[in-house]
């Protein structure tokens, strides 16, 4: 099977349209691999519900989306920046198919509670995903551009982390490469970046206060992948169309790559 690559964009190379002809230069130019890309917005969630005064609470890392909130969460994600994406691409050679997590049942997510039992209101975590909606864009060779936003099996919506929903996606998709794209180098050990990690070593360097603050709900997600049966999960930042051709040849991966052993 050709490698197929769930790249979940972030960090400031992809603030503008820049990171984006990079991207798709670096997609057109990967020989033989299929790519799925998962995007969230979390800075232009927080400008739009300032603008329509409603106050951001945040607990265990998460954004907390109440009933008034989770339908402008979802224009920003599923509407705004979705559709600037793949725009952004298209304008750039590569063939893109526009969906959120709400399209046929791709994800479908129940609300997630905090670690104390508490709501989190309409924020959501996965519980199926039905990889056949994206697998049929990559059938089509079109590159899928999702949206975390999800929704249960009556259809409400739900504001999903978009880290959480690439791990699932890429597993249910049996991707052989999930990709976290950073503003960081990788995982680092004071100032030298981490080639390679197990989970084993990755558990300890967050107990033992090495991998702190956002790094570990991104590794959350990480374990999550691997756990289903993703092979090879990447935390790197980008380094231009050649950072694509690297994952595909596996040749000086930049980053850190994370596996089970």
């Amino acid at each position: 099977m050709n490698a197929r690559i769930l790249i979940k964009i972030g960090g400031r190379a992809f603030d503008g349209e820049e990171g984006f002809r990079e991207l798709a230069q670096g997609i057109k130019e990967a020989p033989g691999a299929e790519v799925v890309i998962v995007h969230g917005g979390g800075a232009e969630i927080s400008q739009a519900l300032k603008a329509a005064g409603r106050q951001t609470v945040f607990v265990d890392g998460m954004r907390v989306t109440q009933a008034e909130d989770v339908q402008i969460v979802e224009s920003v994600l599923s509407g705004a920046i979705n559709e600037r994406i793949a725009g952004w691409l298209s304008k750039n050679g590569v063939c893109c198919r526009r969906m959120s997590g709400k399209t046929q049942g791709l994800l479908i997510a129940e609300p997630l509670l905090t670690r104390g039992g508490k709501s989190m209101g309409f924020v959501g975590r996965i519980v199926k995903v039905n990889a056949a909606v994206a697998l049929d864009a990559l059938a089509k060779k079109e590159v899928p551009v999702v949206s975390p936003i999800s929704g249960d099996t009556q259809g409400q919506s739900y504001n999903v982390n978009a880290d959480s929903a690439a791990a699932a996606l890429a597993a249910a998709a049996h991707c052989s490469d999930l990709v976290f794209i950073t503003d960081v180098p990788g995982v680092m050990v004071g100032n030298k970046t981490l080639e390679r990690l197990t989970v084993a070593e990755a558990k300890g360097l967050i107990a033992d206060g090495t991998i702190s603050g956002g790094m570990v709900a991104k590794m959350e997600s990480v374990f999550e992948a691997l756990a289903g049966d993703v092979p090879r999960v990447h935390v790197i930042q980008w380094q231009g169309p050649e950072t694509l051709r690297s994952i595909v040849t596996r040749k000086q991966i930049p980053g850190t790559s994370i596996h089970h052993a």
